[in-house]
C-alpha cells in the first residue's frame, strides 16, 4: 500500500501507521501512556508559546516515505520550518523539528528506538522517547550516539528550542 492510499483509507483512524507498505495497528496504550503524552506536550507547548517559536501537534502523522506513514505522539514545528502566516496541513507533517515519542506499557523499547532513524531520516531534528518504566528518556540526533538521561538530569533542546530546559522528572510527575 502506499502512503496516499493509507491516507486514502485509514487517514481519519488513530492508533495505526503505515510500514514499508503494511499497515501497523499500534499497541493499546492505557492512562499512564496519554498522560505523559499530554504532559510533554504541554512542556514543549509552553516553551514554544513563551518563545513564540512553533506550534506542537499531539497524534500526528509524519510522513516517511511513499510506503511509511508514522504516528507521532507529540510534534513540534518551528515556525522556522512553517511560518506562523501559513495553515498547517491537514494531511501528515512533511518534517518537524522534534518528535516525542511516550513508550507504552505494551511496546518493546527497541521497536519504538527503531523509529528515531526514521524520523531523523526525513530531516527531523531530534527524536526524544520517553519511557515511563523507567523513567528515562533518550535523545537521538543525526550522526550522533543516542543520549540516555535519567530522572535526575536535564534536557536540553538548544538545537530545536534554544533556552529550553526540563528536568526529566517533569514528564512524570
Amino acid at each position: 500500500m502506499t502512503a496516499e492510499e493509507f491516507l486514502t483509507l485509514h487517514g481519519h483512524e488513530s492508533s495505526i501507521e503505515l510500514v514499508k507498505g503494511r499497515v501497523v495497528q499500534c499497541p493499546m496504550r492505557g492512562g499512564k501512556h496519554g498522560q505523559v503524552c499530554a504532559t510533554a506536550g504541554f512542556i514543549i507547548h509552553d516553551a514554544a508559546k513563551r518563545t513564540h517559536s512553533g506550534r506542537v501537534m499531539l497524534d500526528t502523522y509524519v510522513w516517511i516515505s511513499s510506503d511509511t506513514i508514522r504516528a507521532a505522539d507529540v510534534c513540534y514545528l518551528s515556525y522556522t520550518r512553517l511560518s506562523k502566516d501559513h495553515e498547517l496541513p491537514d494531511g501528515p507533517l512533511t518534517a518537524p523539528d522534534l518528535v516525542i515519542e511516550v513508550r507504552s506499557h505494551t511496546e518493546d523499547f527497541q521497536e519504538l528506538a527503531a523509529k528515531a532513524p526514521e524520523y531523523i531520516g526525513v530531516g527531523v531534528a531530534v527524536v526524544v522517547i520517553v519511557d515511563p518504566e523507567t523513567q528515562t528518556v533518550a535523545v537521538y540526533r543525526n550522526d550522533d550516539p543516542p543520549v540516555e538521561l535519567g530522572s535526575d538530569e536535564v534536557l536540553t533542546l538548544p538545537d530545536v528550542l534554544p533556552g529550553f530546559t526540563v528536568p526529566i522528572r517533569a514528564f512524570f510527575e
